[in-house]
């Protein structure tokens, strides 16, 4: 068929709808604007970002459903995502115009009728053979504008699917998959306040294949590439389809932050350097800037990222692992703010960053929240990267004491890097360490309350013995250099829902779960915490107490993100249930201790009974 055929069936389609809507407005709604976006965490009738809003708080102004009737909720309607491709569920779904929006593993979504559950329509991308998915075929979340709906696919692609039909309208791909490049997280819409331009905001994933990390702007009309930034010092970026700056501002021949070999090269690690962005952005509009976590260097193996015979501590590893702030109408850094220098153990640094404000001394404090894979909680000056407090937010933290209140960084404890290996030995002495890679908090997104100006996650206790091996880039290779096995912290509980104060340094309250969790936390108005466990539950709790108030079985483990909307009066609560991601794939007695949780594949959405 030629384009102009579709263009014209396309111009056809567009009219006659927009005749029904004068017709009836009912029909058709107006299409996704930046103010809509802008205004989603105060529009509870929709819900059009990944963290609810571009401040990514994850808290809901609706309270019909409170402290004191939230034991009647019950099940609204339930759809599964069918056949056979079943695997862990993480997605955030989106809500507008009387239609759920939700993502499945294998690189699909679906769109169901909010009310009633019933399919509208469903995309399956096909995927080539060669996929290199690090952490299970998850998918975390679309994003939507106009009449479009994106998402990443697992062979390094994002796709725009018209709203009302589910047909694609255009697909780009970045990056190469068979090399480890992959899309997991939700894409996001920005607006640079400069220009006035709505841009489409994505990253890649793939720092255990050994990719240089990037983040993309977008037309989301289009797909055209506008900018890209890669976050390893000194790789050049992008703009508007010529090389523009290197990262830092630094050429190659400049590097400070990571070692050269003995001709006065920069070592290999440098080339497949990580810093991956998979997780979702946050937006200031204020301060017109994308902050977004950058993930672990590559490779694991810290010393292939440490000159010869050096201290790793000498060699940071820009701009891994740590927080970045990028300007929307160029893609440079505007600032940084590093967690883990010289990342030893793949604390990554990719976790959710959440916007939020609190007085300290008569005087508001704009700022960055951040739960970091190592352990530690981070409250950061989101107008220039400036560290503010840090604080271990999980038990038995061993790799390092405190967060140093003058530096910003870590204070290390001697003997927790995995030494190098003996002469003529295959791998080094196997060190025990706390927390392990998968972290005292993964991806799993937490929630701000607005109620009590603390902040919910569901974290966990667990370590691991780490041992160094050799190490090489080899495409399409994991690119490691490091062993490890995961273990049980405590006999009676692996997981832990927190409630944490960012001002005290606090832990105000905790929930123990016999399994890891890794869902993502929603806060109410009405005084509740809702999220998901392994084991297949989906829970309520007190936002002041942590008193489970509710539960539900749902019959696969919950490693989703919760939603709530509004529709015709009434609160509606939604959640993907279907087991699977890191955990039981990388697990080590994880792996054996949620064996028995069956897989599963469907979208739960609750109600209270009208009686």
């Amino acid at each position: 068929m030629s384009s102009n055929t579709n263009n014209k069936r396309t111009v056809l389609r567009l009219a006659v709808a927009g005749l029904c809507a004068m017709a009836a407005p009912w029909v058709a709604a107006k299409g996704v604007t930046w103010a809509d976006i802008e205004n989603d965490a105060n529009t509870p009738e929709d819900v059009l970002m990944y963290g609810m809003g571009p401040k990514a708080q994850r808290f809901s102004p609706l309270k019909q459903i409170n402290k004191k009737n939230v034991h009647a909720l019950s099940p609204a309607w339930v759809m599964s995502f069918g056949d056979e491709k079943q695997r862990g569920q993480e997605a955030q779904a989106l809500v507008y115009d009387g239609t759920v929006y939700v993502t499945g593993s294998y690189s699909r979504i679906f769109a169901f009728d909010a009310k009633t559950g019933a399919k509208k329509w469903s995309y399956s991308h096909r995927l080539p053979e060669g996929i290199r998915p690090c952490c299970d075929v998850i998918n975390r979340g679309a994003a939507i504008f106009g009449d479009l709906v994106y998402f990443g696919t697992l062979d390094a692609g994002i796709v725009a699917l018209d709203r009302h039909t589910g047909k694609p309208v255009w697909k780009k791909r970045f990056g190469d998959y068979e090399a480890g490049y992959t899309m997991t997280g939700a894409p996001t819409l920005v607006k640079d306040q400069k220009t006035g331009r709505v841009l489409l905001i994505h990253g890649s994933s793939g720092d255990e294949f050994g990719v240089v990390g990037k983040l993309f702007a977008r037309d989301p009309l289009t797909g055209e590439e506008v900018w890209m930034r890669p976050f390893v010092e000194g790789h050049m970026g992008r703009l508007n389809g010529k090389e523009s700056t290197p990262t830092g501002g630094v050429m190659p021949e400049d590097v400070k932050t990571w070692p050269r070999d003995e001709n006065g090269e920069l070592v290999e690690a440098w080339h497949h350097g990580g810093g991956a962005p998979w997780q979702s952005a946050s937006f200031d509009v204020a301060t017109n800037t994308i902050i977004i976590g950058a993930g672990n260097p590559a490779p694991w193996n810290t010393w292939k990222r440490t000159a010869k015979g050096d201290d790793p501590r000498n060699w940071d590893n820009l701009y891994t692992s740590g927080q970045v702030g990028v300007d929307p109408s160029t893609g440079e850094v505007k600032w940084f703010y590093q967690h883990t220098p010289n990342d030893a153990w793949d604390f990554s640094g990719n976790n959710e960053l959440v916007l939020f404000e609190y007085k300290d001394k008569g005087k508001t404090v704009k700022a960055t929240a951040h739960a970091d894979r190592n352990g530690f909680f981070y409250v950061v000056d989101r107008d220039n990267g400036k560290f503010i407090r840090g604080f271990p937010f999980v038990d038995g933290v061993t790799w390092a004491t405190h967060i140093d209140p003058k530096t910003g960084k870590p204070v290390e404890v001697e003997g927790q890097r995995p030494p190098l290996p003996g002469l003529g030995e295959e791998k080094g002495k196997s060190i025990e360490v706390s927390p392990p890679f998968l972290g005292g908090k993964n991806w799993n997104p937490m929630a701000y309350s607005q109620n009590t100006g603390w902040f919910y996650m569901g974290a966990n206790h667990w370590k691991e013995d780490y041992w160094t091996e050799e190490v090489n880039y080899s495409k399409g290779n994991a690119y490691l250099g490091q062993g490890f096995r995961i273990k049980k912290m405590y006999d009676d509980h692996v997981g832990v829902l927190r409630a944490v104060d960012p001002k005290s340094s606090e832990i105000k309250w905790s929930h123990k779960e016999k399994l890891p969790l890794w869902a993502g936390v929603l806060a109410t108005k009405g005084g509740l915490i809702f999220t998901g466990t392994s084991d297949g539950f989906i829970k309520a709790f007190d936002e002041k107490t942590g008193e489970e108030l509710w539960k539900f079985q749902t019959g696969s483990g919950v490693v989703s993100c919760p939603i709530t909307w509004q529709l015709d009066g009434e609160q509606y609560i939604g959640f993907a249930s279907g087991y699977g991601g890191a955990v039981p794939l990388w697990g080590g007695d994880m792996a054996d201790l949620t064996k028995p949780v069956a897989q599963g594949g469907s979208f739960w959405v609750f109600k209270l009974p009208k009686t």
